[in-house]
């Protein structure tokens, strides 16, 4: 069931989103060579437990997970997609790192992801993550009142197919609210015209996924949470919390960048 969130429980959606911006903006900053996953975990769960938030992540266990999610963070490295765990793997340079957050603030749910290098980045792992933003804001462009699911899918997959990258199918954005994960699913690739119409008051995750190879396969890692390319290139992961609002989209989990 799809629920549709009034400006009060807008507003309070965007305090938990300015949270999640805080914790993705911290890890960023914190990223360098020769720190661990698991120190860039306990970086975004110090941003939490300041804001008196709690994490939507932590302890998670959806129907295909083989265990609970044990972090605050998802920490994809290189040539993991998404549901990263974050372990005792230090980045090296190069690296290209995805950074899944979520917080929960007064009952409301916010979630975003960030992909970024770390040390002297590769010119093609720029595009990679260039792209999977671009194909971000041609999803929140398409986010507007009147339009459906299938016009936000198209701008999403236009923009990945048109540099050649690959797109993991049966992995998307998604409704949110009281919950992480409601209704209505928000696919990276599809028709425009189709699927659910965009009304005031629904707020939605669009997260774009791009495989630098160009094809479309992945894999779980023996963890059962880490997705990984099949051709063992590389991806970035960038998200963001929106709401569908009469005046155009609002971004919830909007952060501020480096100077």
């Amino acid at each position: 069931m799809v629920e549709l969130k009034t400006d009060a429980s807008i507003d309070a959606m965007h305090a938990a989103g300015q949270v999640v911006g805080r914790a993705l903006t911290a890890v960023r900053d914190a990223a360098e060579v020769g720190i661990s996953l698991r120190e860039l975990d306990e970086v975004a769960h110090d941003v939490l437990r300041a804001a008196g938030a709690g994490s939507p992540f932590l302890g998670y266990r959806p129907s295909f997970a083989p265990t609970p999610f044990p972090a605050v963070i998802c920490a994809s490295v290189n040539d993991a997609i998404v549901h990263g765990i974050p372990d005792g793997y230090r980045l090296r340079d190069g690296d290209l790192v995805s950074i899944d957050c979520g917080a929960t603030l007064d009952g409301w749910a916010g979630d975003s992801a960030i992909s970024f290098v770390v040390g002297e980045p590769r010119a093609e792992d720029l595009r990679l993550v260039e792209t999977a933003e671009r194909a971000l804001a041609a999803g929140i462009a398409a986010a507007v009142v009147g339009n459906r699911i299938g016009d936000i899918a198209h701008a999403v997959g236009s923009v990945c197919r048109a540099a050649g990258y690959g797109i993991p199918e049966d992995f998307g954005g998604h409704g949110v609210g009281r919950q992480m994960h409601e209704d209505p699913g928000v696919p990276n690739e599809g028709r425009p015209g189709r699927g659910y119409r965009l009304r005031p008051g629904l707020v939605l995750a669009i997260e774009p996924m791009v495989i630098g190879g160009g094809t479309d396969g992945y894999h779980a890692a023996p963890d059962g949470w880490t997705l990984r390319t099949d051709d063992g290139s590389r991806a970035a992961h960038a998200e963001h919390t929106v709401a569908i609002t009469d005046a155009g989209p609002r971004i919830l989990t909007a952060r501020e960048e480096r100077p």
